[in-house]
């Protein structure tokens, strides 16, 4: 038995492939049934879905503030005015601020960017950023992705003279800043869609700004929209399908340098974006300013665009060193008990950098499935900055919000969110957001959730079908890569990776064949027996090699839900093989209790088995010998219900190659005695063997028989036959029995095949009846 790491939940019903929707033209069942899941049902829905357009996207006028926003710019560009974009440093920051400025100077504007430093200014609007612009002789600032907390700002502007338009999408607060407009699909009641990402509202600005869809800037909204993981449902899908097919298209000469020091070679598709363009994008300002990369994105001189992208790409793998050392001394403060592994984890250190700090919180939520915050501490400031991530049913934005007070600042959303707070308020913030975690969650509250849309045989899979699926594109927040369900036996499972720390799994049924990798699950593969049927939950995809193509399944979890035979009858080197989890409860079992276990395990003599029933459920039961009688094994097995049993026996002195004499064998040989009167061991056994062509062993366990029953005198290994001797049964013997016995035991626990052995241990395990006497 291997349990999952997370918790299935299958969002299907059995009738579901029965009730697919029909009708729509070019839509197989398979679509009709994914479609269901994501709740549509209707053929305009499912048109819309399958197919995105432009005219999917919802009039920018319906955003309150965008009507006096747009005639506040047009009267600004009219009279030569400066205007300021005020941007932020992630990636949805970079490319609303790239949307912004493109789309004001095609109007006209006489313009200029600031993002301020993560470091030493932190998010959103800050007052001397508004000071030095009213002093550059900027009259109006437009924030992007940012600004809906900044009402102190917003008074700044008032007074400087500048006219404040906000532009965002994070979480509204409780008081919205006194600015000149605020655009924000939150507080727009006619507004159709509430979840666009901050180059989406940006985007929106430039519409209105325009009078026309600026189809040229889909390529930044697409990697803004992704890399802010904001749900790709409605508009949001439209603007990164569109932004797909730009991005693809695009002739941008910044973005054709960042393809290149990354290695792109084919088509950009949402996982690109997600794990290779914007981490860079990111990166920048993660480390330092990020003005860079907004220049990447706005220059035409593909000189200083290479520089810009190298530049750029050197700073990603610094950032990739920080967060892996940052996230191992989190991991350490944790593990060690130096710092609290509560409902929530509440991790600071000085000297960590802020701006990977997010990344660290999501490695520290997927370790140990639960919220995270993690914080630098600067001691001279006496303040602490970091990040937080959550899991599903934990809504970081609404319980932060409840603890207010303990911050200087904050904002964010449900899943992600920013921080400062003073040095001493660390401790109090656990510990009032672990007394809400521990009224609002429950055990399984904790455990990360897998939701499976289907089962399916591994025959089934085909190119064709991973083709249909592929037409639910893009994936993401919102619209998740479907996950499938499989069961099969592996015909291969072995590591692979430069560290071996991956799984490589090939399944085979009939004529169909289907690969499987399981990256970061090698520390599974000693706890699953090659015989084994698996439960695998995965995404599929194709694989394509030489020129080949290959069904492949990227494996998120899996489980061997019956209890498993690891077979290493025989092995001298266990120590390789028998490696458990800290948490797992194993011991080994000794009949002779003369064996010691590999790695320290606890080992109990079969006598002493009484004192361990009652303890926590056994993960596996190690048997280093075999037993006398093969009911001594049994019972064990029986009384113990380990969820896997691990065969590391050997045999010394085997039975079975010692020859079984018949009854025939017994018959001639006392007959040989009765004719000689005596037998020599000594000096005949050997004549005899050669004769006969009986083992020598044989012929000494014949006359120990003998000796035992009585027929005959053993004296300085000399045999003679006794008179009158009783009549008794070979059966009478307890050297005849014991030998039997063992030779049952090899037979049965040693020399079997791995299938025999699994049945005879799968009979063991069922409960014994017991029988009813008198009513009892």
């Amino acid at each position: 038995m291997l349990k999952s790491k997370t918790k299935w939940n299958f969002t299907y019903k059995d009738t579901d492939a029965d009730e697919g929707m029909t009708g729509l033209a070019g839509v197989s069942d398979l679509t009709s049934q994914l479609l269901q899941r994501r709740g549509i049902t209707e053929e305009d829905k499912a048109a819309r879905f399958l197919q995105p357009s432009m005219k999917d996207f919802y009039d920018p006028y319906l955003l309150d503030g965008m009507k006096e926003s747009i005639a506040r710019v047009q009267s600004a560009i009219e009279q030569g005015e400066h205007i300021l974009v005020y941007g932020d440093y992630d990636a949805d920051g970079v490319s609303s601020t790239t949307v912004m400025i493109e789309a004001l100077k095609k109007a006209g504007a006489i313009c200029d960017y600031y993002i301020p430093n993560r470091f030493t200014e932190g998010y959103g609007p800050n007052e001397a950023a508004f000071l030095q612009a009213a002093e550059d002789g900027f009259s109006v600032i437009i924030t992007v992705d940012n600004g809906i907390a900044g009402t102190h700002e917003a008074e700044v502007a008032k007074q400087v003279g500048i006219d404040l338009i906000i532009t965002d999408h994070h979480e509204v607060q409780e008081t919205l800043p006194d600015a000149f407009s605020i655009i924000h699909p939150k507080t727009s009641r006619e507004y159709p869609f509430k979840e666009l990402a901050g180059v989406g509202v940006a985007f929106k600005f430039a519409h209105a700004l325009l009078g026309e869809i600026p189809t040229y800037l889909l390529d930044m909204v697409a990697i803004g929209t992704i890399a802010d993981l904001v749900p790709l449902k409605d508009e949001n899908r439209s603007l990164v399908y569109l932004g797909l097919k730009a991005l693809n298209q695009s002739n941008r000469v910044g973005l054709r340098a960042l393809k290149e020091v990354c290695g792109i070679d084919g088509e950009i598709e949402e996982e690109t974006i997600g794990f290779t363009i914007g981490p860079r994008v990111n990166a920048v300002g993660r480390l330092q300013d990020a003005s860079p990369a907004v220049d990447l994105f706005l220059t035409n001189d593909a000189a200083e665009a290479g520089h810009l992208a190298g530049f750029i790409n050197e700073l990603n793998q610094e950032r990739q060193k920080i967060v892996t050392q940052i996230a191992k001394e989190a991991e350490e403060l944790l593990l060690s008990g130096e710092q609290p592994l509560n409902e929530v984890i509440v991790v600071a250190k000085e000297n960590w950098n802020p701006g990977v700090l997010g990344i660290v919180a999501s490695k520290l939520v997927r370790q140990f499935d639960r919220p995270a915050i993690v914080l630098g501490i600067d001691p001279e400031q006496g303040y602490a900055k970091g990040s937080a991530r959550s899991i599903d049913a934990f809504d970081l934005f609404q319980n932060c919000m409840e603890v207010r007070d303990q911050f200087i600042h904050f904002g964010g959303h449900a899943q992600a969110a920013g921080m400062t707070l003073c040095i001493e308020n660390i401790d109090e913030v656990r510990k009032q957001l672990c007394e809400k975690a521990q009224e609002k969650l429950s055990e399984d509250d904790y455990q990360q959730v897998l939701s499976i849309e289907m089962s399916l045989d591994m025959s089934d899979v085909t190119i064709q079908q991973i083709q249909e699926i592929n037409k639910l594109r893009p994936f993401g927040m919102g619209n998740p890569k479907p996950l499938f369900h499989f069961k099969e036996k592996p015909k291969e499972l072995r590591l692979i990776g430069s560290r071996q720390n991956h799984l490589k799994l090939l399944f085979k049924k009939e004529q169909s064949k289907l690969e499987g990798i399981a990256f970061g699950m090698g520390d599974l593969y000693t706890r699953i027996s090659p015989a084994s049927e698996l439960e695998v939950v995965g995404e599929l995809g194709i694989n394509e090699w030489n020129g080949r193509k290959n069904v492949q399944v990227m494996v998120k979890d899996l489980k061997v839900p019956t209890w498993q035979l690891f077979d290493y009858r025989g092995s001298k080197h266990l120590e390789k093989k028998l490696e458990f989890p800290a948490d797992q409860n194993v011991m080994a079992l000794t009949f002779t209790g003369e064996k010691s276990a590999p790695h320290g395990l606890r080992v109990i003599r079969v006598e002493d088995i009484e004192n361990y029933l009652h303890t926590a459920p056994l993960h596996g039961l190690v048997l280093l010998d075999l037993p006398e009688k093969l009911t001594e094994l049994s019972s064990s097995v029986q009384r113990l219900a380990p969820d896997n049993i691990y065969a590391c026996y050997q045999v010394e002195n085997s039975a079975f190659f010692t020859s079984w004499p018949t009854r025939d064998h017994f018959k001639w040989f006392y007959g040989m005695l009765m004719k000689r009167k005596s037998f020599d061991l000594k000096n005949d056994r050997e004549k005899l063997s050669l004769k006969k062509g009986w083992n020598v062993g044989m012929i000494d366990f014949i006359s120990q028989v003998f000796f035992e029953l009585g027929f005959v005198k053993i004296k300085d290994g000399l045999l003679t036959v006794e008179t009158n001797p009783q009549q008794k049964d070979l059966a009478e013997s307890l050297v005849y029995q014991e030998r039997k016995e063992q030779l049952s035991v090899e037979q049965a626990l040693y020399y079997s095949t791995y299938k025999e052995l699994k049945d005879w241990f799968e009979q063991q395990r069922k409960p014994v009846k017991e029988e009813v006497l008198n009513g009892l």
